[in-house]
């Protein structure tokens, strides 16, 4: 059986408070947990203390047991100084898709031909000046 530490969601519609629970992985999102860990409300300004509270013995005791946290509990863990975070990294998310990529290329042709034409008529017109006077 594998244990997760994860966020259970309760409250009503639009108004999400979420309970950090002990779970099987297996098991529903809200459904049955072992035990419940503390609780995060989002709704609240960061500032507030009451925003995040955890049982922080409880959570190093389970993951010694071998719990993963979820990847938002181990934020929550990062800044209290449980356990380190990795920062993530995903260059290809950057990355345009084909159609993307062509119609950016298009678009970088045309004002580079745009500005082109530009110059030159800049230029035809300091030569029409410099020939009037």
């Amino acid at each position: 059986m594998s244990l997760v530490i994860r966020m259970a969601r309760a409250g009503t519609k639009k108004r999400p408070v979420y309970h950090i629970v002990v779970a099987d992985s297996r098991a529903p999102r809200d459904g049955r947990f072992i035990e419940r860990l503390g609780y995060f409300n989002p709704l609240l300004p960061k500032e507030k203390a009451e925003r995040l509270k955890l049982d922080l013995d409880k959570v190093q005791a389970w993951m010694k047991k071998g719990a993963q946290p979820s990847d938002r509990v181990s934020r929550f863990l990062d800044a209290a100084g449980i356990m380190k975070r990795e920062k993530r990294n995903n260059p290809e998310k950057a990355i345009p898709r084909k159609e993307r990529k062509a119609k950016a290329e298009e678009a970088t042709k045309a004002k580079e031909a745009g500005d082109a034409a530009a110059k030159t008529k800049a230029a035809e017109a300091k030569a029409a000046e410099a020939a009037a006077s």
